[in-house]
């Protein structure tokens, strides 16, 4: 019974010291009020797409935007870089990959992967891995600030401080 316990507390003390990789990929479909004149995802929208993945992230965590918002307090971007390595279009399959590259203080660090699967097919569609046939559209990462409802800055809550690989 106490080795049972230790164990536990072993367990438990290593997940919240231990670095960790913290990712979510979230499936959509292009539609077709989020395409320019020449059919293709407009270049600002994908910024939408960003942010759909950070909140999918953290609910994938077992936390709700809704909820930290409630607590008054709110997640700003202070820094985004796009790298635009094809085109997505009306009604096209995408995959959003966010990924937690670190948190410092009152910062989060995210990395961001927009592919169109192979074939036009989700992993969950065809039932294979992801391939290496999977077409990138965006890369991006970007640097989250935690602030209040009057701006000033606050630390993260400690459900996201996450120690990262």
């Amino acid at each position: 019974m106490l080795k049972d316990n230790l164990n536990h507390v072993l367990l438990y003390v290593a997940r919240l010291t231990l670095p960790m990789k913290v990712e979510h990929s979230l499936e959509i479909r292009v539609r077709y009020n989020e395409t320019d004149g020449q059919g293709r995802v407009h270049h600002a929208q994908y910024l939408n797409y960003f942010e759909r993945g950070r909140v999918e992230l953290l609910r994938s965590l077992g936390h709700s935007y809704r909820d930290f918002e409630a607590s008054g307090l709110m997640l700003v971007v202070s820094e985004m870089n796009v790298r635009y390595l094809g085109a997505a279009e009306f009604d096209d399959l995408l995959r959003v990959t966010t990924s937690v590259l670190r948190t410092r203080g009152v910062r989060i660090e995210h990395a961001y992967e927009i592919v169109k699967p192979a074939a036009g097919l989700l992993a969950s569609e065809r039932g294979t891995p992801e391939s290496a046939t999977d077409q990138p559209i965006v890369k991006a990462t970007s640097v989250i600030a935690c602030v209040d409802r009057t701006g000033k800055v606050q630390r993260l809550p400690k459900y996201m401080r996450i120690p990262t690989a």
